[in-house]
């Protein structure tokens, strides 16, 4: 019986790591959630001290993230580092149950994001090395998807183990570990290495990237310092009248969205070229934050969670699509690498930024910023990045 269209070149390690993504998401938004009221209600930690636990446990993923792309592209093969990573989260991830003090919660995040940062570049690399270029986009877009739905399911899980099971949260926790560990299981028996050029001793390939790859990381820093955290727009709902109780169901509805458009999309630059679907996805993204700027009722925020979803549907895969395109198939590692610490290091800057602004001047400064940046991103990638860069390694 012949596959849907939609599905060609999802096998292998592909299909695979969709799954691994998809468990390993379900056990972490089943403890993720439940963080901030575990650390400050159960163990009395502080907001403050919750700010330095995500500061300290992101900053140390997009670090290693860069590391580990390098290191990937030095040896022979990539499976070992990624089944590292995720060997080292999914066994700190729920020691969050034994947890007595706030510190712990620290040391614990740490270990989590530590294996986070191994695994996310050696993994990606080896998703761009497993495919046709011709299906990168599918293949990313299907990646994205599976993760999406397990963010969607992990904290149903959670909620369900909590109310109708009636497990304390430290159960919850414990829990965890089975989907966790599936991932790892799943990746020893099913991942295959992919045979490739290993860039020589010699090599300047862990230097800083050069030409267009350069210029696409750039780009994607710009738009980035106007991407502030998603925990804004909760915000915003809920000034606009979205009760507490609906929050985590627009947060659900988000993810709905996210899952089922990722895939298609991603499919849709296989067709018709990458830039232009990321072009049309940050189109989306200024179109959103404007919108979050000027909203006025509780269904404005529920079209604009939709119209916000879209952006992240037509951008995430893609973007790792392109950029495998860009970059040399001996530094691929390196590329993701960098590619994965650009935006981790615009990141920080770009919450902060808009938290200033939004004190200083109000919502609609904040979210107007935004959407410029995404905007001047947009007509830069329109610029400086060819249509075709599938054939036009540097």
């Amino acid at each position: 019986m012949k596959k849907p269209s939609l599905l060609r070149g999802i096998t292998g390690n592909v299909l695979i790591f969709g799954l691994v993504s998809l468990f390993t998401d379900i056990s972490s938004e089943m403890i993720y959630p439940l963080l901030p009221f575990f650390l400050t209600t159960v163990l009395g930690g502080g907001p403050a001290f919750l700010g330095v636990i995500e500061g300290v446990a992101e900053s140390t993923a997009s670090l290693l993230k860069l590391v580990s792309g390098i290191v990937s592209d030095r040896v022979k093969g990539r499976k070992q580092l990624v089944l590292s990573g995720y060997t080292i989260s999914s066994i700190a991830r729920p020691l969050m149950a034994i947890a007595t003090a706030p510190l712990a919660v620290l040391f614990i995040r740490f270990a989590d994001r530590v294996g986070k940062g191994v695994r996310t570049s050696p993994r990606d690399a080896l998703i761009a090395d497993s495919i046709d270029p011709s299906l990168r986009g599918r293949a990313f877009g299907f990646h994205r998807s599976m993760d999406h739905a397990g963010a969607l399911v992990g904290p149903l899980v959670a909620t369900a183990l909590l109310t109708w099971a009636g497990v304390d949260i430290r159960t919850v926790f414990w829990l965890a570990a089975i989907p966790g560990g599936m991932a790892v299981i799943l990746i020893i028996l099913k991942v295959r290495d992919v045979q490739r050029h290993v860039a020589p001793e010699n090599s300047p390939l862990g230097l800083l990237p050069t030409g267009r790859l350069k210029t696409y990381l750039l780009i994607l820093f710009i738009f980035t310092l106007g991407n502030s955290s998603d925990a804004f727009l909760l915000l915003r709902a809920g000034q606009l009248g979205i009760a507490p109780a609906f929050i985590p169901l627009l947060w659900a509805f988000f993810h709905v969205v996210k899952m089922l458009t990722s895939m298609p999309f991603g499919a849709l630059s296989d067709r018709i070229g990458r830039r232009g679907v990321i072009v049309a996805g940050w189109g989306v993204y200024s179109l959103s934050y404007a919108g979050f700027a000027c909203a006025a009722t509780s269904f404005h925020i529920w079209m604009l969670f939709a119209l916000y979803g879209l952006f992240y549907g037509l951008t995430e895969g893609v973007e790792k699509a392109l950029l495998a395109d860009i970059a040399p198939p001996e530094g691929r590692g390196r590329s993701f690498g960098w590619y994965n610490f650009a935006i981790g290091a615009g990141s920080l800057p770009a919450s902060i930024i808009f938290g200033l602004i939004w004190q200083k001047a109000g919502a609609k400064a904040a979210f107007g910023l935004g959407a410029s940046l995404a905007c001047l991103a947009a007509v830069l990638l329109i610029v400086f990045i060819p249509t075709k860069t599938a054939e036009e390694k540097i």
